[in-house]
């Protein structure tokens, strides 16, 4: 993969395939390469074999959340957004205490989702 390429590339986490499908489907419209996870464990095994410019990783999931898959990734390095239907303030400050950059309340439009991703790309390009 080309270094453009990589700081273009999305890691889409969420255990809902209708929601992974509609995330894929705006952002590669807008030209970006997206791999996805079902779950926090897969998200992180491909984290440490890839270097996605960014993460998507929905809140709520089984097994490990959301909140404690953002925990274990480095953040400073990749920045992660956090897609959430559990949109208060109490998940709000636990999401940015784990290391997340932003939060995106679900459900959410195409424009929101590509002002969110464009700019923790514009803040990560060199």
């Amino acid at each position: 993969m080309t270094a453009r390429a990589m700081r273009r590339s999305v890691l889409v986490v969420d255990d809902d395939a209708s929601i992974r499908a509609v995330v894929r489907a705006v952002l590669e419209a807008d030209d970006l390469s997206v791999a996805e996870a079902v779950d926090g464990s897969a998200a992180l095994a491909f984290i440490a074999q890839e270097d996605p410019a960014v993460v998507l990783l929905d809140v709520m999931m089984p097994g490990m959340d959301g909140i404690d898959v953002c925990r274990q990734i480095d953040t400073a390095r990749v920045p992660v957004l956090m897609l959430t239907a559990k949109d208060d303030p109490v998940t709000e400050r636990a999401c940015l205490d784990a290391g997340a950059r932003a939060l995106l309340g679900k459900p959410f439009s195409a424009i929101e989702l590509l002002d969110a991703v464009e700019g923790l790309l514009q803040v990560e390009a060199p």
